[in-house]
C-alpha cells in the first residue's frame, strides 16, 4: 500500500534526490509528474484519468506495482499528439505499447533510453517519425523492439547491437535507410545480436550489401525479412552458417551474383524468397533442404538451365514459383506427384515438350501457371480436370488454335469467412456485428498480416479454423473476455503478405472496456498470440475502437435538496421532451418516406453486395423490383435481348414510350455488388453523348439491376462480325473511332477524378440509330484519385487481347492502358478480325506485314473487305500509324486520347467532312440486306464483364 496522498506532492526534485527515506513518495511524484506530462500533450485520454493518483484511481491502460508505474499499454485508444520527452518521470517502466494510435506520432525522445527497466517497447502502427534514437542501445533489459509501420527515417542506430538480451527486432515498413550496421573495433552493431530470433527489416529503404560479417554460426536467428529493399551485392556466403533460420525474405532488392551454394545447408528453412532481384550464375541446389515449402525464385537471370529433377524431391513442397528463370527442357511429371503442391508458377520460361501432370498426381494440386513458354501438347490425365492449367502464350495454344480452356487466362479472388457456429446468424443495428455465435455486439476491428505464410491455397477453411483456435486460446490463456473471432476477405498483397479481415468479439454486454481493448491490442503487437507455424511472421494493425463500455459517471457532490429539485424540473422536462419527441418522429417518419422515394440507395445493403460500401450517387433513379417487373413484361423471354456472365439483359419500355435496357444479375453473379456499385457510382457522374446513359438501378429482395438508355444497334463486334446486318465502310469507321475516342477522352482528362476504362474493346462500344459510338460497361473502371503518382496499382483485369502488356507485367495501371487497348479496337477496325484468332494476335500480325513503302502499307491481306476496298480509304496510312503509336509496348511511347481524338478529327478534315456530324441520319442505309435480319444488339457478349487476370509479378492490394 502507498501512504496517503496530501502535502507529500508538494516534494521536489531536488528533494528527491537527497531524502532517500521518502523514496517511495518521490517515485510517485516522479510518475505522477511523467503521466501528467504524457496527459497534456496527449488527446482522447481515458476519462479515467483523473485524479492525482494513478495507482490508486486506477487509471486505464496504467499498471502499478507497489505504487510504481510499470506498464502503459493503451492500444487502439485513439490518442493524439507526441511522446513526451518527459517520459523519463517513470523509471519503473517495464511495458510500453502505444500500439495503433493512428494520430500519436512526432520524434521518439532520446530520453527514452532513461528507462533502464523497459522490457518490451511497443509502437506499431503510429505515426512516429525522424531517426531512431541513438539512445535506445542503453535499454539493456529490451526484449521486444516493435517500430514498425511509422515513418521512421536515418539510419538503423548501430547502439542496438548493446541489446543483449533482445528477442524481437522489428522496424520493417518504415523509411530507413542507409548500410545494415556491423560492429567495429569502437562500435557496436547487429551482428552482436546472437541471441534475436527476428530480424525483420523488410520495406524500407536500406542500401549498401549484406555484411558478411552480420552471420555468424553462434547465431540463433530464425527469421531474417530484408525484402523490398535497396540492397546491393551478392548474398553473402556467411549466411550458410546460421543453421537456425527457418524463413529468408530476401526479394525486391537488387542484389547480384550467385546464390552461394552452401544455401542448401540452411536444413530448417521452410519459406525461402529470392526473387525480383539480378541473381546469376548457375541456378540454386536446395537439395536437401526436406522442410521447404513455399520457394520463390523468380524474375532473376541464372544460366539457362534444364528443369531441375531434385524439385520432385522435395516433399513438404506447397508453393513453386519460377518465373522467368531460363528454366528449359521439359517439366518432370514427378513433380507433380508431390503430395503437398498446390501451386506452381513456371510463367516466362523456355520450358517446353508436352505437359504430362502424370496419373498420380497429388490431390492438393490447384493451380499450374505456364504461360509464355514453348508447351507444345498437353496430357490430361483423370482428375486433371479440376487443375486450372494455363497455357496462353505457347505454342499449343498460338498455332494450333486451340480453344481449350488452359488456353485463356483467368482466376478468380479467394473468398472466405468465418460461418456461424451451429447457429443463425441475426441482423443487428447501427455498428454492431453479428459475431460467429450470432450475438450482436460491437467487434473490435483490424488487419492480421503474415509476412511468409507456407501456404498458396487462400480458400483452405481448415488454415483459418486452426488459426482461429490459435487466436481463442492465446485470449482466455490471457484472461480475456473474448466470445469468438471472425476471419474474412483473405488476400495477397503486393509483397506477397497474406491479409485478413480480423473481427474480435466481446463476451457479456456486448462492448469492450478500455482495459478489456489494451489486453487484447496487447496479445496481438507483443506477439503473445503465437500463429500455427504455417502462417508464419505476423503483425497485426488495429482500428481505434470507439465503444468502450463502463464509461466512469460524474460524480455528484450537490445536497439532497438540490437532487430533488432538480429531479422535479427534470420530470417537467421529460414530459416536454416526450411531447416533442413524438412530434418529431411522425415527423421523421414523413421525411424518411420522401427520402426512400428521392433517394435510390436508401434501401442498399452491403451485406448482399459483398461488401460494397453505398455508392456516391450524382444522378440516377431507383427503380422497384415491380417497376422494372412491369416495364419488362415480368422479365419475359421476349424481351430476353442477351446474356453474359453478369446474367441476363432484358428490353423494357417506360410509361413515356422511352425504350429501356435492364442488366438484371443473376443469383451467385461472379461479379457481385463491387461492379455493381462502380457501375452506378460512375455512371451517375459521367454525362457525355459518347459514353452510355445510366438511367437508373434497383437493389430490392436480393436483386441487382442496372437500367440503361437502349442501345438499337448493339456492339461494334457485332457490326464488324456482320451479326447485325450493318455495314460499316471507311468513313462509318473513321466516325466510330472518333466517337469511342472522345468518350475516353473525356474520362481520362475532364472527368474529376479522371477515370480509367480498364475493359476498351469492340464488344464494349456500342452503336446508336445514328451509329454514334457510345462506350459501355464500366463495371471494372479505376478512378485516378492520386495525380501525383500517376498510375494506380492493382489487380490487373481486363480482356485477353486488349490487355496492355505494360499493365499486365507491372499491375501499374494508367490512361495509358486504356490507350493500348484503343489501338487494338483501331486495328480490329480495319481488318474485321478478333484480337486473337487461331492463336494469332493482330497486333503483331500487322506488324509483320506492314511495309510504309508500298500500297496500303502493304496491308491488302488484313484489310477487311467490308471497308470499301474498292474505293480510295483516304487516311487509312495515318489511321495505321496512330493505331500502332497505340500499341507501343511502353506506356511513355503511347499518345493520349485528347491527342488521338485530334488526330482522328484532322482525318475527317483531310477527307472533306464534319468531324462533328453524325455518323449517319439512321443506319437503315447501311444494313446489309443479303444478310437477312439483323442479329439484336444485346448479343450474348454485349453486356458481359470480363474475368480478371492474375497478377504477373505483384499481387493485388
Amino acid at each position: 500500500m502507498h501512504p496517503p496522498l496530501g502535502t507529500e506532492l508538494e516534494v521536489r526534485n531536488g528533494m528527491c534526490n537527497s531524502m532517500c527515506v521518502r523514496a517511495t513518495l518521490c517515485v510517485l511524484y516522479k510518475s505522477v509528474t511523467g503521466l501528467k506530462a504524457l496527459k497534456d500533450v496527449w488527446q482522447n485520454t481515458p476519462p479515467s484519468w483523473k485524479g492525482i493518483d494513478p495507482c490508486g484511481n486506477k487509471w486505464d491502460g496504467i499498471e502499478c506495482t507497489n505504487s510504481r508505474v510499470t506498464a502503459i499499454t493503451m492500444s487502439s485508444m485513439g490518442l493524439a499528439g507526441q511522446l513526451s520527452g518527459d517520459i523519463l518521470n517513470l523509471p519503473e517502466l517495464r511495458i510500453l505499447d502505444l500500439s495503433y494510435n493512428t494520430d500519436l506520432g512526432g520524434p521518439l525522445p532520446t530520453s527514452i533510453g532513461s528507462l533502464k527497466k523497459l522490457t518490451n517497447l511497443i509502437l506499431v502502427g503510429c505515426r512516429f517519425s525522424g531517426p531512431i534514437p541513438d539512445s535506445i542501445g542503453s535499454l539493456q533489459e529490451l526484449v521486444y523492439l516493435s517500430l514498425n509501420s511509422n515513418g521512421f527515417t536515418g539510419r538503423i542506430p548501430p547502439s542496438i547491437g548493446n541489446l543483449a538480451k533482445l528477442y524481437w527486432l522489428d522496424i520493417a515498413d518504415n523509411k530507413l535507410e542507409g548500410p545494415i550496421p556491423i560492429s567495429t573495433g569502437t562500435s557496436p552493431g547487429l551482428d552482436k545480436l546472437v541471441n534475436t530470433k527476428h530480424f525483420h527489416f523488410g520495406k524500407n529503404r536500406l542500401s549498401g550489401t549484406i555484411p558478411p560479417a552480420l552471420f555468424s554460426s553462434n547465431m540463433t536467428l530464425i527469421h531474417l525479412l530484408l525484402e523490398s529493399n535497396n540492397l546491393t551485392g551478392s548474398i553473402p556466403t556467411t549466411l550458410g552458417l546460421v543453421r537456425t533460420l527457418e524463413v529468408v525474405r530476401l526479394d525486391k532488392n537488387s542484389l547480384t551474383g550467385p546464390v552461394p551454394s552452401n544455401l542448401n545447408s540452411l536444413t530448417g528453412v521452410s519459406e525461402l524468397f529470392l526473387s525480383n532481384n539480378g541473381l546469376t550464375g548457375p541456378f540454386p541446389n536446395l537439395t536437401g533442404m526436406n522442410v521447404l515449402t513455399y520457394v520463390d525464385l523468380s524474375n532473376n537471370t541464372f544460366d539457362v538451365s534444364d528443369f531441375p529433377s531434385w524439385f520432385s524431391t522435395l516433399q513438404s513442397l506447397t508453393t513453386l514459383t519460377l518465373e522467368d528463370t531460363q528454366l528449359q527442357g521439359q517439366i518432370p511429371t514427378e513433380l507433380f506427384s508431390l503430395s503437398h503442391l498446390t501451386t506452381a508458377v513456371l510463367r516466362s520460361n523456355k520450358l517446353n515438350g508436352t505437359l504430362d501432370i502424370g496419373i498420380n498426381h497429388g490431390d492438393q494440386l490447384q493451380r499450374i501457371d505456364l504461360q509464355h513458354n514453348q508447351i507444345s501438347g498437353y496430357t490430361n490425365r483423370p482428375g486433371g480436370n479440376r487443375i486450372n492449367v494455363v497455357l496462353a502464350g505457347n505454342p499449343i495454344c498460338l498455332e494450333t488454335g486451340i480453344t481449350e480452356s488452359y488456353c485463356s487466362v483467368s482466376t478468380t479472388d479467394a473468398s472466405f469467412a468465418t460461418p456461424p457456429n451451429n447457429c443463425v446468424p441475426v441482423a443487428c443495428n447501427g455498428n454492431q456485428s453479428s459475431s460467429p455465435n450470432c450475438r450482436c455486439a460491437y467487434s473490435y476491428k483490424g488487419l492480421l498480416v503474415f509476412r511468409a505464410p507456407s501456404f498458396s491455397d487462400l480458400e483452405n477453411a481448415s488454415h483459418y479454423e486452426s488459426l482461429q483456435q490459435s487466436l481463442m486460446k492465446s485470449f482466455r490463456s490471457s484472461q480475456l473476455p473474448v466470445d469468438s473471432v471472425s476471419l474474412s476477405n483473405p488476400r495477397k498483397d503486393s509483397s506477397v503478405y497474406l491479409d485478413l479481415d480480423l473481427e474480435i468479439f466481446p463476451t457479456g454486454q456486448g462492448q469492450f472496456t478500455r482495459r478489456e481493448i489494451s489486453g487484447v491490442g496487447f496479445v496481438l503487437s507483443n506477439q503473445t498470440f503465437k500463429p500455427p507455424k504455417l502462417f508464419g511472421p505476423f503483425y497485426f494493425m488495429g482500428e481505434p475502437y470507439r465503444f468502450f463500455a463502463g464509461q466512469p459517471t460524474k460524480s455528484n457532490s450537490s445536497n439532497t435538496g438540490i437532487i430533488i429539485g432538480a429531479a422535479a424540473g427534470g420530470l417537467v422536462l421529460v414530459l416536454l421532451l416526450l411531447l416533442a419527441g413524438l412530434y418529431a418522429y411522425r415527423q421523421k417518419k414523413r421525411a424518411q418516406k420522401a427520402t426512400q422515394r428521392n433517394n435510390p440507395f436508401a434501401h442498399w445493403d452491403s451485406s448482399k453486395s459483398h461488401g460494397a460500401a453505398v455508392p456516391q450517387l450524382k444522378g440516377a433513379r431507383c427503380f422497384s423490383f415491380e417497376e422494372l417487373k412491369k416495364y419488362s413484361n415480368n422479365f419475359s423471354d421476349a424481351n430476353d435481348v442477351g446474356s453474359g456472365g453478369y446474367g441476363k439483359v432484358y428490353r423494357g419500355i417506360l410509361p413515356n414510350g422511352q425504350l429501356i435496357a435492364i442488366k438484371r444479375a443473376q443469383q451467385g453473379s461472379l461479379q457481385g455488388g463491387v461492379e455493381f456499385k462502380n457501375e452506378i457510382e460512375l455512371l451517375s457522374r459521367v454525362h457525355h453523348k459518347n459514353l452510355v446513359s445510366l438511367l437508373g438501378f434497383c437493389f430490392e429482395g436480393g436483386e441487382q439491376m442496372l437500367v440503361y438508355e437502349f442501345i438499337a444497334n448493339g456492339s461494334l463486334s457485332d457490326s464488324l462480325s456482320g451479326k447485325t446486318g450493318i455495314r460499316l465502310d471507311w468513313i462509318k469507321r473513321l466516325r466510330v473511332t472518333l466517337g469511342s475516342a472522345r468518350g475516353l477522352a473525356y474520362m481520362h482528362e475532364l472527368a474529376n477524378p479522371p477515370i480509367i476504362h480498364r475493359d476498351i474493346k469492340s464488344t464494349n462500344i456500342l452503336l446508336d440509330e445514328r451509329l454514334n459510338a457510345k462506350v459501355a460497361d464500366f463495371g471494372l473502371c479505376k478512378p485516378m484519385t492520386d495525380s501525383e503518382k500517376g498510375h494506380v496499382t492493382t489487380q490487373v483485369k481486363g480482356t485477353m487481347g486488349y490487355l496492355d502488356p505494360e499493365y499486365y507485367m507491372t499491375q501499374q495501371l494508367t490512361e495509358k492502358s486504356d490507350v493500348y487497348s484503343f489501338g487494338v479496337v483501331m486495328l480490329e477496325l480495319l481488318t474485321g478480325r478478333r484480337p486473337i484468332e487461331r492463336g494469332k494476335y493482330i497486333v503483331r500480325e500487322v506488324k509483320l506485314a506492314m511495309d510504309r513503302t508500298k500500297d496500303l502499307y502493304n496491308l491488302h491481306e488484313l484489310l477487311d473487305p467490308g471497308i470499301g476496298l474498292e474505293t480510295t480509304l483516304k487516311g487509312l496510312d495515318k489511321f495505321v500509324d496512330l493505331a500502332m503509336k497505340c500499341v507501343q509496348e511502353s506506356g511513355a511511347d503511347r499518345p493520349t486520347m485528347g491527342e488521338v481524338v485530334k488526330e482522328i478529327e484532322n482525318m475527317l478534315k483531310l477527307a472533306g467532312l464534319n468531324p462533328n456530324a453524325d455518323s449517319a441520319s439512321t443506319s437503315a442505309s447501311y444494313e446489309d440486306a443479303s444478310k437477312g435480319s439483323p442479329h439484336h444488339p444485346y448479343g450474348k457478349e454485349a453486356f458481359e464483364y470480363s474475368a480478371p487476370f492474375p497478377a504477373s509479378k505483384i499481387e493485388p492490394q
